[in-house]
C-alpha cells in the first residue's frame, strides 16, 4: 500500500467515524460543536497546505474565509440566490481573490509575503467596517453593501429547519461533513501526491527546484487558489449553518487561533492539524468564561509549542513512536545463530 493510499484509508475512516457519531450523540449543542470543529479543521488544513507544505507563509486565510461567508450571505440577501448555489460561487471567488493576491504578493517572498498578505486582510476589514451607506432595504431595514460593522444576520441557510423540524442541525451536520470530506481527501491527494511534492520541493530548496523546471512562482500561485477555493467553501459553510456572515471573522483573535491549531498540531505534517483543531477548541472550551484573557491563553500555548515541541503534536507523536520501536528492538532476545 503507497503512502497516498494508507492516509486515504485514515482519511475515509475518521470521516466514516463522523457520519456514524450521530447515531451515539443526540445533543444538539455537541453536535453543533462538531460542526464548529470540521469548519475550523478545514481552515487549519489549508493553511498547514499552504504554509507547511508551499512554504508561503500568508496571513490571508482569514479573508478567503470571509469572501465565502460574506458571497454567501450577499448572494442571498440581495439576489435571493440559494444558498445551496450560493456556496459553489463563493468559493470559486475566493479562489480568483487568491489568484489575484497572489499573483501580486507571491513577487516577493517570506516575511514580506506575511505583511503584505495580511496589509491586504485589514484593509478589507476596515472597508466593511466603516461602510455606512445604505445599499438596499431588507426587511424595511438599511442593509449596507457589505454589511457595515454589523455584517448579515438570518438569511436563508441550508433549508433544513421546515424539513426536519426539530431534527433540523442533522441536516446541517451532514452537509457540512461533506465538505470536510472533500476538504479531507483533496489535501491528502495534493499533500502526498506529485503537486505535493514541488510544493515541498520549493519550501525546502528553491535553487533545487528550479533546476528540476519547478516554477516557483506557478506552485504557489497554485496552493494560493487551492487553498483559498477550499477555505472558502468552508467560510459558505460556516454562513449556511449560523445565518451569519460579519467582520468578526477578520479578528486578530480569529487568526491566532487557527494558527494555534496549525502550530500545536504541527506544520507540515498531514493530520496535526486537525489534533491541534480538537485540542485548541477544548482549550478555548475551557477557558471561555476568562473573557478576553483567553487569547492569552492561546499565545501562551502557541510560545509553548514553539519553544518545547517547534514542530508540533505530530512530530512529537513520531518521535515516541520511534523510540518505543528502538526500545523494543533492544529488549529483543539475540539471535542463537549469531
Amino acid at each position: 500500500m503507497s503512502i497516498l493510499q494508507k492516509h486515504l484509508l485514515i482519511g475515509l475512516m475518521i470521516i466514516s467515524g463522523f457520519a456514524a457519531l450521530p447515531l451515539v450523540l443526540s445533543e444538539r449543542y455537541l453536535l453543533g460543536e462538531v460542526i464548529v470543529f470540521f469548519i475550523w479543521g478545514m481552515v487549519a488544513m489549508n493553511w498547514n497546505v499552504l504554509m507547511g507544505h508551499a512554504g508561503v507563509f500568508s496571513l490571508a486565510q482569514m479573508l478567503f474565509l470571509a469572501c465565502g461567508a460574506y458571497g454567501v450571505a450577499m448572494g442571498v440577501t440581495f439576489a435571493s440566490v440559494p444558498t445551496w448555489v450560493m456556496i459553489p460561487i463563493a468559493a470559486i471567488a475566493s479562489a480568483a481573490l487568491a489568484l489575484a493576491i497572489g499573483m501580486a504578493c507571491l513577487r516577493l517572498t517570506g516575511a514580506y509575503v506575511a505583511l503584505l498578505t495580511y496589509a491586504i486582510a485589514e484593509m478589507t476589514h476596515v472597508l466593511i467596517i466603516t461602510d455606512t451607506e445604505c445599499f438596499s432595504l431588507v426587511a424595511n431595514n438599511c442593509q449596507q453593501l457589505f454589511g457595515g460593522s454589523t455584517g448579515f444576520s438570518r438569511f436563508e441557510d441550508f433549508g433544513f429547519r421546515p424539513l426536519l423540524k426539530r431534527h433540523w442541525i442533522l441536516g446541517n451536520y451532514y452537509v457540512v461533513l461533506i465538505a470536510f470530506a472533500i476538504t479531507v481527501l483533496t489535501v491528502v491527494v495534493i499533500i502526498h501526491g506529485r503537486l505535493g511534492l514541488a510544493f515541498r520541493a520549493i519550501r525546502d530548496n528553491v535553487g533545487y527546484a528550479s533546476s528540476r523546471g519547478i516554477d516557483r512562482k506557478k506552485y504557489q500561485v497554485a496552493a494560493f487558489a487551492i487553498t483559498a477555493l477550499l477555505t472558502g467553501l468552508a467560510g459558505g459553510v460556516y454562513a449556511a449553518h449560523f445565518r451569519f456572515a460579519g467582520p468578526s471573522l477578520f479578528e486578530f483573535s480569529s487568526l491566532m487561533f487557527v494558527l494555534a491549531m496549525v502550530v500545536v498540531g504541527g506544520l507540515g505534517s498531514t493530520w496535526g492539524p486537525l489534533v491541534g483543531t480538537g485540542l485548541m477548541m477544548v482549550v478555548v472550551e475551557v477557558s471561555k468564561e476568562m473573557g478576553d484573557a483567553r487569547n492569552l491563553v492561546l499565545g501562551l500555548a502557541l510560545i509553548l509549542f514553539v519553544i518545547f515541541l517547534p514542530k508540533g503534536l505530530a512530530h512529537g507523536a513520531t518521535l515516541v513512536r520511534k523510540r518505543i520501536l528502538q526500545a523494543r528492538r533492544s529488549y529483543l532476545p539475540a539471535d542463537p545463530q549469531e
